[in-house]
């Protein structure tokens, strides 16, 4: 038997739930899904949130025949497979979920046939596509940003299993899916299938036993990533060697433990030793180069040196300390002396007056708005620190 989530996953837009931000009346996808507008796009979003759902209601709308591919497995073979197929004159929308997994080359290969018509793409990433997708590709792309299910809209889709679930039951399921539509169905049609009745314990039996493995879209997957994290933090190295090598074991892409070694660096270790931005910069470098099996060497030894190094979180508060301010107060006037002045008038109008083109010149009116003058936001650390 099918799983209770492709049992489930709505054909049409009548039975979709949530994201109405784009699928709403009106909204920029129902619409192009209603006047079956022909055009490539990106559905960036957490799991679970119903991006392949999405992809298929359009492809269905187009009439259109779609070829559904991860990016994990696939490459320019398959591509090309794609391509030769009879079109039986109807469009290709080709349905490539997980897009931040295609390295630059296999979205060269990929390019052409999307910018000649050959091809409809419509990509899904749990991702910033920014990050992963050739610049060329993107702009010829739409992005759509769908969020995470709400609590209203997981309790509609657990009302359509047509599941006896007693309520402190489907709040804790509810609960521990944190929006993620097929991580509730899972977990819910496991317990079923092993427990023969679903109730609080088995559900929480389920969520314990070994039937459910690691998902690189799932809880397990964010809850990893989490414990490494806060692991280096705690300068653990042995805890976050640990995690990184269930990260590695369960398949997960090295890009994305790379990814947060490097905004680790800046975010926790920062000024106590910048070097470690440089660190985690070349880890990420030699990961898109080697790749696994040997990547995984790159990135233990990375998470060593980041678990030891010294924290310093300053520059991290003080940015979002500076954020706040310009988020309250707007764009505040910049003082005069402060302003470029290359012309005569501006210079008549005081601009740049009394600053001097020296290394280390300090102004004595200072730098900051008038309203903020005086404000610290970069904190100094103190002689015991």
């Amino acid at each position: 038997m099918e799983p209770l989530a492709v049992r489930l996953r709505p054909k049409t837009l009548k039975d979709y739930i949530g994201q109405e931000h784009l699928v709403g009346k009106g909204k920029p996808l129902r619409e192009a899904i209603e006047k079956k507008h022909i055009f490539s796009f990106i559905l960036w979003g957490p799991p679970g949130s119903g991006k392949t759902t999405l992809a298929r209601i359009y492809a269905n709308a187009l009439g259109a025949q779609i070829f559904e591919l991860s990016a994990v497995s696939a490459g320019k073979d398959d591509i090309r497979q794609i391509i030769e197929a009879g079109s039986l004159g109807r469009p290709k929308v080709l349905f490539l979920d997980e897009i931040h997994r295609f390295n630059k080359a296999q979205q060269d290969f990929l390019l052409p046939y999307v910018e000649m018509g050959a091809l409809t793409l419509v990509g899904a990433t749990t991702e910033n596509p920014s990050f992963e997708v050739i610049p060329a590709l993107l702009s010829r792309c739409r992005v759509f940003v769908l969020q995470e299910l709400t609590e209203k809209d997981m309790k509609t889709i657990l009302k359509r299993t047509k599941y006896d679930v007693p309520k402190e039951a489907a709040e804790w399921l509810i609960a521990l899916a944190e929006g993620d539509a097929r991580q509730m169905l899972t977990v819910l049609d496991a317990a079923q299938e092993l427990y023969g009745t679903v109730t609080l314990d088995s559900l929480k039996n389920t969520v314990q036993s070994k039937h459910l493995r690691y998902d690189k879209k799932g809880e397990e997957h964010y809850n990893t990533i989490s414990a490494y994290i806060k692991s280096l933090r705690a300068g653990d190295a042995d805890a976050a060697l640990y995690y990184l090598a269930r990260m590695v074991d369960a398949g997960e892409d090295p890009k994305f433990i790379a990814r947060r070694m490097v905004v680790f660096a800046s975010e926790d270790i920062g000024l106590a030793q910048p070097t470690a931005l440089v660190v985690a910069n070349e880890v990420f470098r030699a990961v898109e180069i080697i790749g696994y099996p040997e990547a995984q060497i790159n990135l233990a030894h990375g998470t060593a040196y980041l678990a030891q190094s010294k924290k310093d979180r300053r520059s991290y508060d003080a940015y979002f300390a500076a954020l706040a301010d310009v988020k309250a107060h707007g764009n505040l006037p910049i003082p005069l002396h402060v302003r470029n002045a290359p012309t005569k008038l501006m210079k008549e109008l005081r601009y740049g007056e009394g600053q001097k083109w020296e290394a280390g010149f300090s102004h004595e009116k200072g730098y900051l708005p008038e309203k903020l003058k005086g404000k610290r936001y970069l904190q100094q650390k103190t002689k015991d620190e």
